[in-house]
């Protein structure tokens, strides 16, 4: 039956359409930035595609910089000289790590037990931040937990208080609709790969008006703010993914549906079993389900075996499996949070796929209540 793939959160398989767009636009001979014919023609190209990314967010296509993908792009906004960041510790390592480094007053805000943001935490610190060159960091959705944030929410207590305020949306676009306007935020972040697009290419969008420092210097593209030839050929793939993906969004409700088969009928087997954040509004292809007992690494071996692709978090961590800081911030007992695997589906997986998974589950869970008794 071949390998059963689930972990679409650490990256899509690329798309039909993105292999075809990468493939033509290797052609380009031209430089972009070169006025003569073969230069105009791959400037035509990352128009296009950039048209496609901002359709995809509900962006104008001049809010687009386009970057080597999202940890670039998180990065470039952390790095913007503010005075403040406000940021959850559920936050992918893209965030935190470049925000604990960057001279400013970092200001933690907890999550429930849920994964969801404290509002009230968060409106008492905006508040405290106010008059400051502050940024509030939230990310639409958790990469582990697929937990949707209340970004538009947010967005409206940073500017009711003077802050910018950024989404990192890598996970999230492409699986649930999302309107740079509705939301309100600043800065958006995006990757291609995350969205069948090819791996290295991503995309920071920065509303009309939003300051941000040029992040590369030593060239006129993307606007002065990225120096450097771009790459054209991922550029094309990413566009092509954007547009697919967006299209795509008519029938998430049957990834939806699977999503929700896998759940229940893994708890079925296996009654002990937690989905993590379940309670929350979700992503519809994600689920985190930890078995009480085990450790995710021995699940993540074991369904590997079995020839089932999934994860222990995220999949930026040079293939380790080690603790997992979002559900450490979460608070759930260590039982769970250590017992806990990523499970994420995209719009090739099958009823089969699903079938599979809940068979390997029984089958590990079996033998982890063997060895218990033994």
């Amino acid at each position: 039956m071949g390998r059963v793939y689930l972990d679409w959160n650490a990256t899509a398989p690329l798309r039909r359409e993105a292999r075809t767009a990468v493939v033509a636009a290797l052609d380009a001979t031209g430089n972009p930035s070169s006025p003569h014919a073969e230069g105009r023609r791959a400037r035509a190209i990352i128009e296009d595609a950039r048209e496609q990314v901002a359709a995809l967010v509900g962006a104008r296509p001049a809010e687009v910089v386009l970057t080597s993908g999202g940890t670039e792009a998180n990065n470039a906004v952390l790095a913007g000289h503010w005075e403040a960041i406000l940021a959850c510790r559920i936050e992918h390592d893209s965030v935190l790590a470049p925000a604990r480094k960057s001279g400013s007053d970092f200001i933690e805000i907890p999550v429930g037990r849920d994964g969801v943001v404290d509002g009230d935490a968060l409106a008492r610190q905006t508040a405290k931040a106010r008059g400051t060159r502050a940024l509030v960091s939230l990310q639409t959705a958790n990469n582990e937990t697929g937990a949707l944030q209340p970004v538009a929410a947010a967005a409206a207590m940073a500017r009711e208080h003077g802050l910018a305020m950024h989404t990192d949306a890598v996970q999230a676009a492409g699986r649930i609709s999302i309107d740079m306007r509705a939301l309100g935020v600043d800065y958006l972040t995006l990757s291609a790969h995350k969205l069948g697009g090819p791996k290295g290419v991503g995309a920071l969008v920065i509303r009309d008006g939003a300051g941000l420092p040029a992040f590369i210097a030593g060239g006129g593209q993307e606007r002065r703010r990225r120096a450097g030839t771009e790459n054209v050929a991922a550029i094309a793939g990413f566009g092509a993914a954007a547009a697919a993906a967006r299209a795509d969004l008519a029938h998430i409700d049957r990834v939806r549906a699977l999503r929700d088969r896998l759940e229940a009928e893994a708890r079925q087997v296996t009654p002990a079993a937690v989905v993590v954040a379940g309670e929350a509004d979700r992503l519809p292809n994600t689920t985190s389900l930890a078995l009480p007992g085990t450790s995710a690494e021995t699940l993540v071996i074991a369904f590997d075996l079995a020839g089932i692709a999934v994860s222990a978090g995220a999949a930026c961590s040079s293939g380790k499996v080690g603790a997992s800081h979002v559900l450490d911030a979460m608070g759930l007992a260590p039982e769970i949070a250590r017992a806990a695997i990523r499970v994420s589906l995209g719009q090739d997986t099958t009823e089969r796929d699903v079938a599979a998974f809940v068979a390997a589950w029984s089958r590990i869970a079996a033998r982890c209540r063997e060895r218990a008794v033994a």
